[in-house]
């Protein structure tokens, strides 16, 4: 438990984007208080403060103000304050070193060092992860959830005429946006994000038909857990369920989630974890 006032959180959000979905469930999970700050997607100039150009950014003072990128980042560096208080957030936050890397496109790209570790001592380690499998289990899945299971909504929310213009249209609802803003986006950002899920469906060599990739990635998860366990992390979630979570839960109220709940047997995971972290 947190002494009141203690870690005050300010989140730089969208809130139809996936990784900041993930720190909201995480945070919702973890019961912290947390001002959002939802950033206007076109002119983003609620961090105009931040060299750093993408959401989620988490603002986080703990003593002294604290900038934290990167929805990984956020969640280890956080989770690993509540676990081991020895060190500041600050210090923390230190061991995610950003570093640059160029893409094969020759694309200059930030990454950050360590981002699926918790940074604990051999006493909170064996605390948390009573075994070593625990962890790597809980590391391997969390990546996964980050570098594929991200990259199956755009092609599939975005996968016909119609569901793209859905899609936006529930952008533009949730999101922040201007009248004549929010037209142009519905409207234009529906056709040009109808063919770029069409260039990503390439990029990431997904199938002819989108939907296969999605409900064999989300049974692959299910099947992951396994039929003896409430959640990866037993009977409470761990990060891992947090962030496959967070993702999907972006899709809700669209066509491709309601396709989800039929074809895969995701529901009774996934209606478990909306009941936790609603508690």
């Amino acid at each position: 438990q947190l002494p009141a006032g203690s870690l005050q959180l300010t989140l730089y959000q969208y809130k139809t984007c996936p990784f900041c979905s993930k720190v909201r469930a995480f945070l919702d999970y973890h019961g912290l208080p947390y001002e959002i700050v939802e950033v206007n997607p076109i002119m983003r100039k609620e961090i105009k403060f931040s060299s750093y150009r993408k959401v989620p950014i988490l603002l986080a003072n703990a003593g002294s103000p604290l900038q934290l990128n990167d929805s990984s980042v956020i969640i280890s560096a956080i989770k690993t304050y509540l676990i081991s208080r020895r060190n500041s957030l600050e210090e923390i936050v230190s061991f995610y070193p950003p570093v640059k890397t160029v893409t094969e496109k020759g694309k200059e790209v930030l990454e950050y060092e360590n981002k699926y570790w918790l940074m604990l001592d051999e006493k909170e380690t064996k605390r948390v992860y009573p075994v070593k499998e625990v962890r790597v289990e809980e590391m391997k899945w969390r990546k996964w959830a980050d570098d594929w299971l991200v990259h199956l909504i755009s092609p599939n929310v975005y996968r016909t005429p119609k569901e793209a213009l859905a899609s936006f249209d529930y952008i533009v609802r949730e999101g922040k946006f201007g009248t004549l803003e929010g037209l142009f986006a519905k409207y234009v950002g529906a056709v040009a994000m109808f063919f770029v899920s069409k260039r990503l469906k390439k990029r990431h060599q997904l199938r002819d038909d989108v939907r296969e990739d999605l409900y064999e990635a989300v049974n692959e998860w299910v099947k992951a857990v396994g039929k003896n366990r409430l959640f990866m992390g037993g009977n409470q979630p761990n990060l891992a369920d947090l962030a496959v979570y967070g993702v999907l839960r972006v899709m809700e109220g669209l066509e491709a989630f309601d396709d989800m709940m039929v074809h895969t047997n995701i529901q009774p995971w996934y209606q478990r974890m909306e009941e936790v972290i609603q508690k």
